[in-house]
């Protein structure tokens, strides 16, 4: 059984694939190399602006048409720059959900039916301008929290059309017949309470309730209080806990690309990581009741003696 040694050749090509991985690393995770796409990113916003001026662009449509390809040969490289610095793993680049979406709003110009349609395309070039929430730690915490706010959103959004059409159906008994523009249907009466949730028209609402009924008043009142503070308010408490968790889990994402960057470099991620504050009260705690044990027993003693 013969076993191949690595040649020298060999052993130069690992060594030298090796080194670029870990140049496009350093490069993908410097602050000028992501200041530098931020600033590109910014740049094609603007060009994009610019093309909304039709005097302008009939102008200078052959520059502005070169700088947004050239906007995206710099995009192309960034890409290239992130594969490479994950070893040039597949599966590794896209468990990132960012550089899957980065792919897909990049690559999606050079698809041949895509890149005809004038429309789809601008929306592409659109879609670019998204990429600036990657280069933002802040704005990845407030993506990631309307995300998982979403679930808890929609169950308060039924909540919400469960009240409009309570609401609704009993403004349309009582203002129907008067009003029938604003609660002469069901429909109507909905929206009608809908542009209420502002309190814009709470008072001519109030004004109207006060005048067909003397149940008018405390009819809108109720309302402002059920659907708009409550049902705001629980709105606001579901988006603060989802920042609170989505803080959480950036934070964890951020620990868990140190400690692999760690492990990489060959350091021990462990070596400079201190006590925790928790592990080390209780420590702490142990060794005190240790002490008065030994100092218990050591006045028994002495009672004894």
């Amino acid at each position: 059984m013969s076993t191949h040694l690595p040649g020298t050749d060999e052993i130069e090509e690992h060594g030298s694939r090796h080194a670029v991985v870990r140049l496009c690393a350093r490069v993908a995770d410097s602050t000028a190399f992501n200041l530098a796409v931020f600033g590109v990113i910014l740049f094609n916003a603007v060009v994009l602006g610019l093309e909304t001026y039709s005097t302008l662009y009939d102008e200078h449509r052959t520059l502005l048409r070169a700088l947004d390809r050239a906007c995206l040969a710099i995009f192309v490289v960034e890409l290239a720059i992130r594969f490479v610095a994950v070893g040039a793993s597949p599966r590794r680049f896209f468990r990132s959900g960012w550089n899957t979406f980065d792919v897909i709003v990049v690559g999606a110009v050079f698809v041949p039916g895509l890149s005809g349609n004038a429309t789809i395309l601008r929306l592409l070039r659109l879609a670019r301008i998204a990429r600036i929430v990657r280069l933002l730690p802040d704005l990845r915490v407030l993506t990631l929290a309307i995300g998982r706010s979403l679930p808890a959103a929609a169950s308060l959004v039924v909540m919400g059309v469960l009240v409009l059409f309570v609401y609704g159906m009993v403004g349309w008994s009582m203002f129907g017949a008067e009003h029938p523009d604003d609660y002469g249907d069901i429909g109507s009466a909905m929206l009608t309470l809908f542009v209420t949730l502002t309190l814009e028209n709470f008072p001519d609402q109030l004004e109207i309730g006060a005048t067909v009924s003397p149940w008018g008043t405390i009819y809108f009142v109720s309302f402002a209080l059920v659907a708009s503070f409550l049902l705001f308010n629980i709105l606001i408490g579901i988006v603060i806990n989802s920042m609170e968790e989505a803080r959480q889990i950036e934070q964890l994402r951020l620990q868990t690309a140190e400690r692999e960057a760690a492990i990489k470099r060959g350091d021990d991620p462990d070596a400079e990581a201190p006590e925790p504050a928790e592990d080390e009260v209780v420590r702490r705690i142990a060794d005190l009741r240790e002490a008065l044990d030994d100092l218990e027993t050591r006045l028994r003693a002495e009672k004894v003696a």
